[in-house]
Parts: C-alpha cells; sequence; structure tokens
C-alpha cells in the first residue's frame, strides 16, 4: 500500500506531518480489510 501511494522515506524526512496521515490513512484501509475479509464471513 505504500509503494501504491508513493509514501517514502524522503516524504517522512520532508513532510512528516502528511506521512504520518497517510500512514494512518493505510492502517484504517487495512484495518477495514482485515475485518471484512476475516471477522465478517
Amino acid at each position: 500500500m505504500k509503494r501504491t501511494q508513493g509514501i517514502t522515506e524522503q516524504l517522512k524526512a520532508e513532510n512528516a506531518l502528511e506521512w504520518t496521515g497517510r500512514m494512518n490513512s493505510i492502517r484504517a484501509c487495512a484495518r477495514e480489510i482485515v475485518e471484512k475479509e476475516m471477522i465478517y464471513i
């Protein structure tokens, strides 16, 4: 997910707030996928 959204270590170094927001978004998406695929099936 990080690779497809272009999240890099360079982004982390240049704009930590942006990087954190994007990583939190990925975490939320991953949690949704797990809940949908693993828990509710």
